[in-house]
C-alpha cells in the first residue's frame, strides 16, 4: 500500500509515514471546527486525510498528482472523502468555501509553501484556521515576531490576521523520501475582528517596502513614501517594528498621502 504511489520530486512530495504525527496534525483544530469544512492541500495518499475524516464531519482534498488522485479514489472517496483534482494555487479559495469557514490544513509541499500562505491571506474571510507541516525554517518564518533573525514579510503578514504557534517539530526519517531538512508544525487560529484598520494594499507595500531592505533604516528603505526624520520609526529597522507597529505606520502613511 505504502508503496502504491511513488513521490514525485517536481511537486514537492514528500508523504508523511509515521501515524502518530498524522493524528497529532489531524487535532491541531479539533476544539475550533465544529461544523466547519477542513481543506486538505496535497493530501497525497491520504496518511493525514484519514485521521481528519475521523475528526471532522466534512473533509475536502485538493490534489494536483494523477497518480494520487486514482488511489484516494479507490480508497477514501469511497468514505465520503470530496476530492478535487487540480492545483491550488489556481483556485479560488472564497469559492472553494461556499459560504462556509474553512480549516486549510496539510503536509505542504516545500517548493509552493509561501505561495500557499499567501493564497490563504487572500481569503482571510474565508479562512479561519491555517496550519499543518512546513519546512522547519520556513514555519519558524511564520511565527516569528519582531527582533528576530527570522521575523520577515510572511511573519507580519500572516500575524495581521492570524494567533500563530509553531507546534512541534518533526524529523526527516518519518517522510519518503526523506526530506534534506527538518520540518515544523505551525498553527493559526484567525483573530476575533480580522480586518486590518488600514489599506490593505499599501500596509503590503509598507511592509514589503520595510524588509526588502531590512539593514536601512526605515526613513530610507521607505524613501518613496516621505516618511520624515522626525517619525517614531524613522530611524529603526523594519525587524524593529510589530504588527501593530506596521499597521501604526501605514495609518500615518495613509493620511498623509
Amino acid at each position: 500500500m505504502s508503496n502504491s504511489v511513488k513521490p514525485k520530486k517536481h511537486l514537492g512530495q514528500h508523504f508523511l509515514k509515521d501515524i502518530g504525527i498524522a493524528q497529532k496534525v489531524a487535532r491541531l483544530f479539533i476544539d475550533e471546527v465544529g461544523d466547519d469544512q477542513v481543506l486538505e492541500i496535497g493530501p497525497g495518499m491520504g496518511v493525514l486525510t484519514q485521521f481528519l475524516m475521523e475528526d471532522y464531519p466534512s473533509v475536502h482534498a485538493i490534489e494536483i498528482d494523477r497518480e494520487s488522485v486514482a488511489y484516494l479514489k479507490e480508497s477514501l472517496v469511497k468514505q465520503g472523502l470530496i476530492l478535487t483534482e487540480g492545483d491550488f494555487l489556481r483556485m479560488d479559495v472564497n469559492e472553494l468555501a461556499k459560504g462556509k469557514q474553512l480549516f486549510v490544513v496539510g503536509n505542504f509541499p516545500y517548493n509552493i509553501s509561501s505561495q500557499i500562505v499567501f493564497k490563504v491571506l487572500e481569503a482571510v474571510p474565508s479562512v479561519k484556521g491555517f496550519g499543518g507541516m512546513f519546512q522547519k525554517e520556513v514555519a519558524e518564518r511564520l511565527v516569528a515576531k519582531k527582533g528576530s533573525k527570522t521575523y520577515g514579510i510572511l511573519s507580519v503578514f500572516l500575524n495581521a490576521y492570524y494567533d500563530c504557534t509553531y507546534e512541534f517539530t518533526i524529523e526527516p526519517h518519518v517522510f519518503n523520501p526523506p526530506p534534506k531538512v527538518k520540518s515544523g508544525v505551525i498553527r493559526c487560529l484567525r483573530k476575533e475582528g480580522f480586518v486590518l484598520p488600514c489599506d490593505k494594499k499599501l500596509f503590503f507595500e509598507v511592509v514589503k517596502a520595510g524588509f526588502n531592505q531590512r539593514r536601512k533604516t526605515l526613513r530610507n528603505a521607505l524613501h518613496k513614501f516621505n516618511l520624515k526624520d522626525t517619525h517614531e520609526f524613522a530611524k529603526l529597522r523594519a525587524e524593529q517594528l510589530s504588527v501593530e507597529d506596521f499597521i501604526k505606520l501605514t495609518q500615518f502613511i495613509q493620511n498623509e498621502q
